[in-house]
């Protein structure tokens, strides 16, 4: 077995189940394989917003080693203010207000809590955004109120049915999800560009690497985490714009945080493109496994059923912090003595 084999077989083995998962179904009829694709495109809309969300997570520790807590609070924080400002003026125009208050967010943040620890242990970095995370929490609820807030993106809410010639009742698919699927894989091929070919992005990817060296060739590290946190807030906006257009903006939006931590887990924290293969893999795999493990469970162990897709996740990224923990496309540490 070749080393490089070795050292990726997690990512081949990954790739293998999905190729399985693809063929299995063509055995069983064209209508149980329209039924699977169904399933399968539930997922991958479902993935690409957990990447939206995991996009921030991964920006923010690749800038500044910091694995940031508060990503879900300002999800949260940014769709309350643009619910708030929606109502009183239009819609774009609330949004760019929005940009500004998350910009200005940022550099309070680089400004009173990371320009005074730096250096510090990561410890006391990651409860610092503990820290923002209940700040945000509070001072939201104070600022915003704490009902339930609806924004209107002017989405079709009617699902559609296609490949009715194709497979037996066609395929249901949801306008809502696919147009916020498509905003979604947007702004992730945007920031792409944004990292690859911009001055600014290649900044950020030179202080990823190594800050002390950035900071020997002249990029000013402050300026650059306050355009990190920038990001990871127009990021946390558009994440949550679109989420509470479909689930409504509450204080429980912040939990979709949660569901991109087995994302970063699984892609890498240090990877951009793993955040958003890794928020694929944990999409579609969760959609499969509420609907056929959940049915197999129950009717071999006489199980209620259902509830799946909320741990599924956690459990796949528990084995590959067993047997990968830097995850299919993060950066291998290694010690030397």
């Amino acid at each position: 077995m070749s080393r490089n084999l070795k050292r990726n077989w997690p990512v081949y083995a990954l790739g293998a189940l999905l190729a399985i998962g693809l063929v299995l179904p063509l055995a069983t009829g064209a209508s149980a394989l329209g039924f699977y694709i169904e399933v399968m495109l539930g997922g991958l809309m479902s993935g690409v917003l957990y990447s939206l969300v995991a996009l921030g997570f991964v920006l923010i520790f690749k800038a500044s080693g910091v694995f940031n807590f508060a990503q879900g609070a300002m999800v949260l924080f940014a769709a309350l203010a643009l619910a708030r400002l929606s109502e009183v003026m239009p819609l774009y125009v609330a949004f760019g207000l929005a940009i500004l208050i998350m910009i200005v967010f940022a550099w309070l943040v680089e400004r009173l809590v990371l320009r005074h620890l730096v250096n510090q242990e990561g410890v006391v970095l990651l409860m610092a955004t503990l820290g923002v995370t209940y700040f945000l929490d509070g001072f939201g609820q104070t600022v915003w109120g704490s009902d339930i807030y609806k924004i209107d993106l002017g989405l079709p809410k009617e699902p559609m049915i296609v490949g009715e010639q194709l497979f037996q009742g066609g395929i249901l698919i949801s306008k809502e999800d696919l147009f916020a699927a498509a905003i979604a894989a947007l702004l992730v091929m945007c920031l792409a560009v944004f990292f690859q070919k911009t001055p600014t992005g290649r900044a950020l990817r030179a202080v990823a690497d190594d800050h002390q060296a950035a900071q020997s060739i002249g990029i000013p590290l402050n300026r650059i985490w306050v355009i990190v946190w920038a990001v990871a807030g127009f990021v946390a906006l558009v994440a949550g714009m679109i989420w509470g257009a479909k689930l409504g903006v509450q204080f429980s939006l912040q939990l979709i945080a949660l569901k991109a931590l087995p994302v970063v887990i699984l892609g890498g924290l240090t990877s951009v493109p793993g955040a958003i293969i890794g928020g694929l893999v944990i999409g579609v795999g969760e959609k499969f496994a509420e609907v056929f493990l959940g049915q197999y469970l129950a009717r071999t162990f006489d199980l209620a059923g259902g509830g799946i897709e909320y741990w599924f996740a956690y459990v796949l990224c528990l084995f590959f912090l067993l047997v990968r923990p830097e995850g299919l496309f993060g950066e291998k540490h290694i010690d030397r003595v």
